[in-house]
C-alpha cells in the first residue's frame, strides 16, 4: 500500500469525488476531506457541516455535502474504526 494511502486512506469514491481522512488528525472532531481534481473541501460529520472549501462552487458544494450526509453513518464508522473511539 502506498504511503499516502496509509496516511490519507480513501473511505469512499462516488462519481468524481474521493472521500478520505488524514491519519494524523485524531485530535479533531470526526470529519472527512473530499477532493475532485484540484478542488478540495472538509466537512464535519457530527453534525454534517462545511469546515473549509478550496475551490468548489456553491452549487457543487451543496451536491458534495448531500453525499456526505447520505454516507454519514458509514463515514463515522470508518473514522472511529481507523482512529479508535477517541478519534
Amino acid at each position: 500500500m502506498p504511503t499516502n494511502e496509509l496516511l490519507m486512506p480513501t473511505v469512499l469514491r462516488t462519481g468524481p469525488y474521493r472521500f478520505y481522512f488524514y491519519s494524523h488528525e485524531p485530535n479533531e472532531p470526526p470529519h472527512i476531506h473530499v477532493d475532485r481534481d484540484d478542488l478540495s473541501a472538509k466537512f464535519w460529520l457530527q453534525p454534517v457541516g462545511l469546515a473549509r472549501n478550496f475551490g468548489f462552487s456553491p452549487q457543487e458544494l451543496r451536491r458534495v455535502q448531500k453525499r456526505v450526509t447520505q454516507h454519514q453513518v458509514e463515514l463515522l464508522e470508518t473514522w472511529h474504526g481507523h482512529l479508535g473511539a477517541d478519534g
